[in-house]
């Protein structure tokens, strides 16, 4: 049996929190008390031997997350603290390493829409699931770039070859249809939250994979292709809004698969650019980086401008989260320079759009304010971030189609005021946020909601409004229990 190694990175962080191995104990039982782990009764004892690299039991690991996080006033996940993750990693081959062939991938979308359509308990698919990171993930993505046999989809589903007539029997007018109901998806996500329609996305999802089981022409096989790569991108995108992590994960991949029949490069980039998101939340900043730098080198040659500053952004928040302030400064600059090379008219597809003026504050606001997280100069990068993040917020609030983005960049304007130590002002900002999670259905924003009230509950001990928010968000916004 290999010799237990110390926890350097428990270490770390319990050095900077200025806690003695005491108070961290007392702590953790108060917590597990709060949630109804009366079994949890730990001592300074125990808390050295975690120290030197002892594993603890659930739940102590997520209530550790939860301690740290509030007392840093951000994220320090499970993860970050050398401890077990609460969601199964994998960083050996397995869940992503799928054949990059187009019968094999509508027969793996099919058999996943239908298993996830089956299964009736949100979350519960991702149960068999982990979550893939590391060099077993951006491995099987890389291939995404390598080119096909042919570079047309694959003959079976075309009947291109030996002259074979077309099976399909789809209108142009019923794949009209089909590509306008995913827009209007893409609409209600946006409005109401992944929540809400999540299901109806992997049941259209399903269906069309049906459609790709019969032959039609080169064109119309490309369209379904790229329709199902777009369903498949917002299902994923909708268990990402939801807390379903690996079950996003694996519809991600799948898309990206789908995109590569269609021969949609910019799609792509979009489907390994939302990847990249989910890392970033999920405090995998190494992995961020290398899926936007795989979406960048990839549409390099059929990425718009509007595209290009995306990735910019994205790129620049990836940074952030591993403390790269020069990078993520350049990233920043590059984005806001390339967003001014955008023109009326330039034809650019739906899927697209919603990265507007608003969004690119939004994204650089936070990039500066997760550098205040990640850097030495907190305050520095906290003043910075201020006006980028209200500019934003002041571009949400006249926009009504985007509810939810709105929502979390007035939480990211509350936590901004909390690294200004501006009590209440954060408060106010994180008043007008709960309001709308509320009404949408989105557990990203509830748990952002909550991570934030906890960072200012314990900055803030005795304020009022701290106080009175904090009792609001635990009556309206209660805990999320996930699965997987």
């Amino acid at each position: 049996m290999a010799e237990k190694q110390p926890n350097e990175k428990l270490t770390t962080w319990f050095a900077r929190s200025g806690w003695s191995k005491g108070e961290l104990a007392r702590q953790v039982n108060r917590r597990a008390r709060q949630i109804g782990a009366h079994h949890v009764s730990t001592d300074t004892s125990r808390v050295r031997r975690w120290l030197d690299g002892e594993q603890p039991r659930e739940p102590i690991p997520k209530i550790m997350s939860e301690l740290f996080s509030e007392r840093f006033g951000s994220v320090v996940s499970i993860e970050d603290l050398g401890l077990r993750a609460a969601i199964p990693v994998s960083t050996v081959g397995g869940g992503v390493d799928l054949p990059w062939s187009g019968p094999q991938t509508v027969q793996l979308i099919s058999d996943y829409s239908r298993s996830d359509l089956m299964l009736n308990r949100r979350g519960f698919l991702g149960t068999s699931l982990a979550l893939t990171a590391g060099a077993a993930l951006i491995e099987p993505m890389q291939r995404w770039l390598a080119p096909g046999p042919t570079g047309v989809p694959t003959p079976i589903l075309t009947a291109a070859n030996g002259g074979e007539a077309f099976t399909g029997r789809l209108s142009e007018p019923e794949l009209e249809l089909l590509e306008q109901t995913t827009v209007m998806f893409r609409q209600w996500d946006a409005q109401n939250g992944g929540g809400l329609r999540r299901k109806a996305v992997v049941g259209q999802l399903h269906e069309v994979t049906d459609l790709l089981q019969e032959t039609y022409s080169e064109d119309t096989t490309k369209r379904l292709f790229r329709l199902t790569a777009e369903l498949a991108h917002l299902a994923g995108w909708m268990s990402y809004d939801v807390g379903m992590h690996p079950s996003a994960q694996k519809y991600y991949v799948l898309a990206l698969h789908a995109a590569k029949e269609a021969g949609d490069r910019p799609f792509g980039a979009l489907i390994l650019t939302d990847m990249s998101r989910q890392m970033i939340h999920l405090n995998r900043g190494e992995d961020a980086l290398e899926l936007i730098h795989l979406a960048q080198y990839g549409s390099r040659d059929t990425a718009t401008p509007r595209q290009q500053s995306l990735l910019y952004a994205m790129e620049a928040r990836a940074y952030a989260t591993i403390g790269e302030v020069n990078r993520c400064a350049r990233a920043i600059r590059l984005s806001e320079d390339t967003f001014t090379d955008i023109r009326d008219g330039d034809g650019e597809p739906d899927w697209l759009k919603f990265f507007s003026p608003a969004e690119l504050n939004a994204e650089n606001a936070h990039s500066y304010r997760d550098l205040a997280y990640h850097s030495d100069n907190a305050q520095l990068y906290a003043s910075l971030s201020a006006p980028v993040m209200e500019r934003a917020v002041d571009l949400f609030r006249q926009d009504e189609d985007h509810v939810r983005s709105y929502a979390f960049n007035l939480i990211g304007m509350a936590s901004v005021h909390l690294l200004q130590k501006e009590a209440e002002e954060a408060v106010r900002y994180a008043e007008q946020a709960v309001d709308i999670a509320t009404k949408v259905r989105s557990e990203r924003l509830n748990s952002r909601v909550r991570k934030t009230t906890e960072a200012a509950s314990a900055r803030f001990r005795g304020v009022d409004a701290v106080s009175r928010l904090k009792e609001r968000v635990v009556q309206d916004i209660p805990e999320f229990v996930s699965v997987v």
